[in-house]
């Protein structure tokens, strides 16, 4: 019996077919920018994070590291604090700048300042924009510094989970 040929993380190659692929997107959406994901069924495990939403290991599309989330994270509050400062000479409205700034960025673009500089992103598991209303549950929940940092099989903290959101590379 022939071996079956395995990945880097020891597991078999993907099936190709309908289930774990990214669908096409619809005519308004590609101008949009916004992806259509779909779910991947349960029975079958990830190999790598996103693959359970249709995203691809690596390159755009694909679910943005740690590392780059931080450094994004690191850019919007040294920013907060400069405008804080700047506008208080003070940096005690630094957090209420950062809130700010996080909730409406996401809510309208999916990027923040830092986001946008490193090159990741904020969409729904669906494709879709963030809107206000998920956006509030997702900024409120990552001012609370410790859910963010537990995160699941895809990267998500719990502030993603709580609003069906997913931070790709662009």
């Amino acid at each position: 019996m022939a071996k079956k040929p395995r990945n880097r993380r020891g597991a078999a190659p993907a099936r190709a077919g309908a289930a774990g692929r990214r669908a096409p997107a619809a005519a308004g959406a590609a101008s949009t920018g916004t992806t259509q994901l779909t779910a991947q069924p349960a029975s079958q495990a990830p190999d790598y994070p996103g693959q359970r939403f249709g995203l691809p290991e690596r390159g755009p599309g694909s679910v943005a590291s740690m590392p780059r989330r931080v450094l994004a994270l690191f850019i919007d509050w040294l920013l907060s604090m400069l405008i804080a400062y700047w506008l208080t000479r003070s940096q005690g409205w630094t957090i209420a700048i950062f809130a700010v700034e996080v909730y409406v960025l996401t809510a309208t673009t999916g990027f923040t300042v830092g986001k946008r500089l490193v090159g990741i992103r904020t969409i729904r598991t669906n494709g879709g924009p963030v809107g206000f209303r998920w956006a509030l549950v997702r900024t409120a929940i990552l001012l609370t510094v410790i859910p963010p940092l537990l995160t699941d099989r895809d990267l998500r903290g719990m502030h993603d989970r709580a609003s069906d959101t997913i931070v790709i590379r662009v």
